[in-house]
């Protein structure tokens, strides 16, 4: 579970997050909706430690953060919305590889993990292939199958369908919600939910820092819920 208890962070003197207050189940699939600046992806990169509050707490399974940032990087799967701020290797599937061989894992587990990832997102193809060969969607999968390859309790995707063609996005939503069926909590970030309503257990939207609704994920955000597009 994901716990943010009453977290404010100010950045060049402008409220970032304002006391905000959020709970992330187990196995839920979450949408963090709102517009460019609402506050979306600097409250989940509070998550795991990438961004330190000034003041309250976010807990990750019953841990603060900062107790142990290394564990909660290990249980959240973060997905940036541009693929080369975490992409590290030279070729596809060594970058996959990357955080699992970081776990210690044996090889044949590694390589299991990587056919796996990359199946997901359609890049089987390109396994043995350099990324600065892959187009900006491609770049986009890769990122996916790095943070699917983690095995990790709670996925968080920052824009994750930004650059896939029709046939990238129905592969990479197929694998979504498998993972949410297996009891993998997923967060999408978005400034359009609409995109993903279905995938959703639960949609919060964030404004000037603050959550400004929740909502069932059945609900018709067209006329309940307005956010702003880019």
């Amino acid at each position: 579970m994901i716990a943010v208890d009453a977290v404010t962070l100010d950045r060049g003197g402008v409220r970032a997050l304002d006391d905000v207050s959020l709970t992330i189940p187990d196995g839920e699939c979450t949408i963090l909706a709102g517009a460019n600046g609402a506050g979306k992806t600097t409250l989940v990169r509070t998550f795991n430690g990438l961004v330190t509050p000034d003041s309250g707490t976010v807990r990750v399974n019953g841990t603060p953060v900062e107790a142990d940032p290394l564990a909660a990087r290990r249980a959240i799967g973060m997905v940036f919305q541009h693929p080369r701020d975490q992409i590290v290797a030279a070729t596809v599937a060594a970058d996959v590889a990357f955080g699992p061989e970081n776990l210690g894992l044996d090889r044949e587990t590694i390589e299991d993990r990587v056919d796996d990832a990359l199946e997901a997102v359609g890049l089987s193809d390109r396994r043995d292939g350099r990324v600065d060969e892959l187009s900006g969607g491609q770049r986009q999968r890769l990122a996916i199958a790095g943070a699917l390859a983690m095995h990790p309790s709670h996925l968080v995707l920052d824009e994750p369908f930004t650059g896939l063609d029709a046939a990238a996005r129905r592969s990479v939503r197929s694998r979504l919600a498998a993972l949410h069926e297996e009891g993998t909590s997923v967060v999408i970030v978005t400034h359009d939910p609409r995109s993903v309503r279905d995938l959703a257990d639960r949609i919060v939207v964030l404004a000037d820092g603050d959550i400004a609704a929740v909502e069932n994920g059945d609900v018709d955000i067209g006329s309940s819920l307005h956010v702003d597009p880019e």
